[in-house]
């Protein structure tokens, strides 16, 4: 048994069983990877892969029962090899960062700003895209942190964390007759074309559960992905936007007018997400911590990381 074994078994479950796919995804040829997975049931007795032919259609139960033993055993060969990183060089390495349009565009510049003003040697790559997304990076290892409102507070691999709370708010072009009306009810607002978020993206949910609750259908006319899109179909008049309310600035967005909705929409929380196990280097702890102070080093490595046997 060795690494590139458990490496090629673990890659399989990833690309669906796609022997092509995991031969490009390693960097080796095809008929490699199908004697490395032969060699391994040969040495451990039976069959991991349910198969037809030559393809390759799923688990069997002994691979089902091994598969989170792999998925353990890699991660701690790359936790290795973070410690030894993590006292080596401990102001340079790589941190990752997966993350929405949305906490990317208004809520992380100042914590991205102070981390790179004390760890300037540390490379920094923002991944932006959708919650789903930043779970399956986070699983992968192709991330070390997951920052999204949607999708990471559910997962029990993963560890999730309290970032900060936001409110929607509701944004229409000067001018426009709601701008007058007062008190701001959803029956009104639903009375106008609507943009906002796409569903499963910056708290949409919550949109959509308030205007259930009060028995309203709204005419949501567009979707997007960030409140910058929105805002400019928004400033075209092609209807009213409901957005997360810091995406919202009165000098850069002058042409758009902000409608306080607080009481319209129930408050959402955006996460900060780690895979459990997974061993963070100093500087990603410090990261957290610019996020949220009290999410302090002891309460993220006594959350994420299992005790050690040695007391």
């Amino acid at each position: 048994m060795n690494l590139q074994q458990l490496r090629i078994v673990r890659e399989t479950v990833r690309r669906q069983f796609n022997l092509t796919e995991v031969a490009s995804a390693l960097y080796t040829a095809q008929s490699g990877v199908s004697k490395h997975i032969k060699d391994l049931e040969d040495e451990l007795g039976v069959e991991l892969f349910v198969r037809r032919g030559k393809r390759l259609l799923g688990l069997t139960e002994p691979g089902k029962e091994l598969m989170p033993v792999v998925e353990r055993l890699l991660l701690d060969i790359q936790n290795v090899k973070r410690i030894g990183e993590q006292f080596a060089q401990q102001d340079k390495g790589r941190l990752a960062i997966a993350t929405t349009h949305t906490q990317a565009r208004y809520a992380l510049p100042p914590v991205v700003a102070r981390f790179k003003a004390v760890f300037p040697k540390v490379g920094l790559e923002l991944h932006q895209c959708g919650p789903r997304e930043i779970v399956a990076l986070l699983r992968e290892g192709q991330v070390d942190i997951g920052i999204a409102t949607e999708a990471l507070a559910t997962e029990d691999d993963l560890v999730s964390f309290p970032y900060y709370q936001w409110r929607h708010a509701l944004i229409t072009p000067v001018g426009h007759a709601l701008a007058e009306r007062t008190p701001l009810t959803l029956a009104a607002i639903a009375d106008h074309p609507i943009i906002t978020y796409h569903p499963g993206y910056t708290g949409r949910a919550r949109i959509d559960a308030a205007f259930a609750r009060a028995g309203l259908t709204p005419d949501v006319v567009m979707t997007a992905l960030d409140a910058d899109v929105i805002k400019t179909y928004v400033e075209l008049g092609l209807g009213i936007g409901i957005i997360a309310a810091m995406a919202y600035h009165p000098v850069r967005d002058a042409g758009l007018r902000r409608l306080d909705a607080d009481d319209l929409f129930e408050i959402n929380t955006t996460c900060v997400a780690l895979r459990r196990g997974h061993y963070l280097r100093g500087y990603a702890l410090r990261f957290i911590e610019y996020c949220s102070p009290e999410l302090t080093e002891e309460r993220i490595k006594e959350a994420v990381l299992p005790r050690s046997p040695i007391q």
